[in-house]
């Protein structure tokens, strides 16, 4: 088999691997597509170490087909078409015994503590696999987990019909939020500074501004009668973008921070205080925000086709790291796992 290694800061290798068979209560996947996310950047870069090692396999975005079938594991057929729940639970912790498992103090997120998806063969634990439709394009469905991250977000926004939601940030995350938003009925407005990444949103019909050149607040004011926002996503991880997504809010309007801010940032509490607004958090997803993003993918809700924009084979891995870090360009990258890919 072959795998991605990461050997330390922007050092990926391409190795060969003797394939790692079942054991009780695993399933072994043949890898067909996996994604690169904003924390595969990360650990690209050097700044996940403490949790990274070295040669670790890395990524956790991916879609394939079961190879073989560990004991005790029933339910499953070789040559089902499948994707894996990379966060695998302790049970014991204070999340864990109040419901919130998905953000477990000791969470074990595979692709970062332990080995994840960029292998052509994956041993996981069978409870963290989920079946695919078998007329979903395995390369669309290599997008269900950064879904199930939006979907998880707008669930924690409690976004209604109708309502007026602004997305800061239009990366992938940012894009799939606006889709989500936008089937649940809201009225959805993308920010967004990169003259690509608008792009790629207004031709899947999202409209979308320059934060540059358009007075946003303004903007949402004259749409909403000059109530705001009911709904902010802060996507973008800046300064800037927090300050956005306050200031566009309407009275007990709803902040939803989703960006992973590398520092602290400054908050216009006294508006918080004002308008009786609300922050929430959204990390990660439970199981039924990936059944759903199944659906939404394999239901064409999700535009994968637009939103992939290179399908590069494993040899070229760092060319697709290189791509996304510049990026301008570029929305989604895939590595292609199939037999005799590239």
């Amino acid at each position: 088999m072959t795998a991605v290694v990461y050997r330390g800061a922007r050092d990926l290798a391409v190795v060969d691997r003797a394939p790692e068979p079942p054991g009780p209560g695993q399933l072994r996947i043949a890898v067909a597509y996996t994604g690169i996310c904003g924390t595969d950047l990360h650990i690209f870069h050097g700044d996940m170490d403490a949790r990274v090692g070295a040669s670790a396999v890395i990524g956790h975005e991916m879609s394939g087909r079961i190879a073989a079938v560990g004991a005790g594991v029933s339910g499953w057929t070789v040559g089902q078409p499948v994707t894996v729940m990379p966060t695998r639970r302790c049970g014991r912790c204070a999340a864990c015994r109040g419901g919130n498992s998905h953000i477990c103090h000791a969470m074990d997120f595979l692709g970062i503590d332990s080995p994840g998806a960029m292998q052509s063969s994956w041993t996981v634990p069978a409870d963290l696999v989920l079946a695919l439709p078998d007329d979903l394009p395995l390369d669309h469905a290599a997008l269900v987990e950064p879904v199930a991250v939006a979907v998880h977000d707008v669930r924690r926004g409690r976004v209604a019909a109708g309502e007026q939601v602004v997305v800061v940030g239009g990366g992938p995350v940012g894009v799939l939020v606006s889709v989500v938003a936008r089937a649940a009925g809201a009225r959805v407005l993308l920010v967004e500074p990169d003259a690509f990444r608008r792009s790629v949103a207004q031709r899947i019909g999202i409209e979308a501004h320059d934060p540059g050149t358009t007075d946003v607040v303004a903007l949402v004011e004259e749409r909403t009668g000059g109530a705001g926002a009911d709904v902010a996503f802060e996507v973008s991880g800046s300064a800037a973008g927090v300050g956005t997504a306050v200031d566009v809010l309407t009275t007990r309007g709803r902040l939803v921070m989703v960006a992973i801010h590398p520092q602290p940032r400054p908050v216009n509490l006294h508006r918080f205080f004002w308008r009786e607004l609300e922050l929430l958090g959204a990390r990660l997803y439970q199981r039924g925000d990936v059944t759903e993003a199944i659906r939404l993918v394999a239901a064409g809700v999700v535009p994968a086709e637009e939103l992939i924009s290179r399908v590069l084979p494993v040899a070229g891995v760092t060319d697709a790291f290189t791509a996304l870090e510049g990026g301008g360009g570029v929305m989604k990258v895939l590595l292609d796992w199939r037999e005799g890919a590239g």
